[in-house]
């Protein structure tokens, strides 16, 4: 019986020829960490070692509250710096870099056949590029800090085959949404998901991003899409260190096998307070809010930003909601403005910020009010995810965000493609 790309690449990192529901204890290529470092540091210390033991293999990057918006998060910044200086870690990213997600990825350390673990869930984006990554806790983090392993369960792996052709107003958001409607928040729970198909053929890294970032939405330990041509070409000059093509053999065993044929979906959101309550559009437009958000490292790559950009050119943000954009990282960011996309969203009346998660989790830069709706493209909508618990979050695509903005209620893109 043939491997997973999980099964191989977890007997790989650990030496050991290991199946699903195996105990192993695996090494990872990288690590990854954000403003949680100072808390990982301090667990560090207490384990009583004065050296972490693999700082080429750390990977620290502050994006969740940058700048700082208080005093408190300024010395926890202030703190981390000093941490990577004494421990002498080489790949560190201030608060100019962005989203952790999208600069471990664009900075060549998400690859192929690799393992990669991060202190925050949303580690699966890494999957895109045909990665085993994984979120897991602080402790855990703080652990491989001192010992360079850690133990770990082998999954089960859930193939979903993506089929039929993509509508025109339906992206790689509406799609996972749809699938994660469908499966349950709970659907992949501890499960690899292998995201297959013709559709995952077509889509770019940017959108294969968006699949495996939402596969931590349906409770998945991984989300990966297996590394092709496209792949080989993204990574082409930004790979950290030789990696190899991984790929589940033809007669690997799947737990189960999902087929979606997405050809005849429409737009989707995801209305409060769960990502699995997901609606057709049709069953929400109408409904009035107050702010939209367009980016985090769900939906914050040029991509994203070209989309909302194409439906709000020569229009007008209504003049009830707040529009904030949000670019994954400063990289993106810079592209984007070279292109004219970030003056032509400015123009609209969208307020452009620094690349970071901002109001995603409910930091700063715009939070929401008691009352209050927002329709985001971020990844999680549950109560007090960004700003307050009386406040509401519809997930919908850049498409659909962009031109509910112009009229100031939930609306098709459709209309402005």
């Amino acid at each position: 019986m043939g491997k997973t790309l999980a099964e191989k690449i977890l007997s790989a990192k650990s030496g050991t020829d290991a199946r699903a529901g195996d105990i192993v204890m695996a090494k990872p290529d990288f690590v990854m960490s954000h403003d949680n470092s100072a808390a990982i540091a301090k667990h560090f210390y207490k384990i009583g070692l004065p050296k972490v033991a693999i700082p080429e293999k750390i990977v620290i990057i502050l994006d969740h509250v940058v700048p700082p918006s208080s005093v408190e998060y300024a010395e926890n910044h202030k703190f981390i710096r000093q941490f990577v200086r004494e421990q002498g870690i080489k790949h560190f990213y201030d608060i100019n870099k962005g989203i952790c997600h999208q600069v471990f990825t664009e900075e060549g350390f998400a690859l192929p056949g690799t393992l990669a673990l991060g202190s925050d869930s949303h580690t699966t984006t890494y999957g895109a590029v045909g990665a085993f990554s994984a979120g897991i806790g602080r402790t855990e983090m703080a652990s491989i800090w001192a010992t360079g392993e850690l133990w770990m369960k082998v999954p089960q792996t859930i193939k979903i085959i993506i089929k039929g052709k993509l509508p025109e107003g339906v992206y790689a958001k509406d799609v996972v949404l749809h699938i994660i409607g469908t499966i349950g928040a709970d659907g992949a729970t501890y499960r690899a998901v292998e995201f297959t198909g013709p559709v995952v053929e077509g889509f770019s890294i940017a959108s294969r991003m968006v699949l495996s970032n939402m596969a931590a939405e349906m409770g998945a330990k991984a989300g990966y899409v297996e590394p092709d041509e496209k792949t080989l070409e993204f990574l082409q000059g930004r790979a950290k260190k030789e990696f190899e093509l991984v790929k589940s053999d033809p007669d690997a065993e799947y737990e189960k096998v999902l087929e979606f044929d997405i050809s005849e979906l429409t737009p989707q959101i995801a209305a409060p307070h769960t990502v699995d309550n997901v609606k057709p559009i049709a069953e929400l437009e109408g409904l009035e809010f107050n702010q939209g958000l367009i980016g985090t490292c769900t939906n914050g790559r040029v991509e994203d930003l070209e989309i909302a950009a194409k439906i709000l050119k020569g229009r007008k943000v209504h003049p009830n909601v707040r529009l904030l954009v949000f670019a994954a990282s400063w990289k993106q960011y810079i592209e984007a403005l070279k292109k004219g996309i970030m003056e032509t969203l400015a123009e609209a009346g969208a307020i452009v910020m620094n690349p970071g998660c901002g109001p995603c989790l409910g930091a700063h830069e715009g939070v929401i009010a008691s009352g209050e709706r927002a329709l985001s493209t971020s990844n999680r909508n549950f109560k007090g995810r960004m700003g307050s618990k009386e406040g509401e979050i519809y997930l919908a695509s850049p498409a659909t965000v962009a031109a509910s903005a112009i009229e100031g209620k939930i609306t098709d893109p459709r209309k402005y493609l």
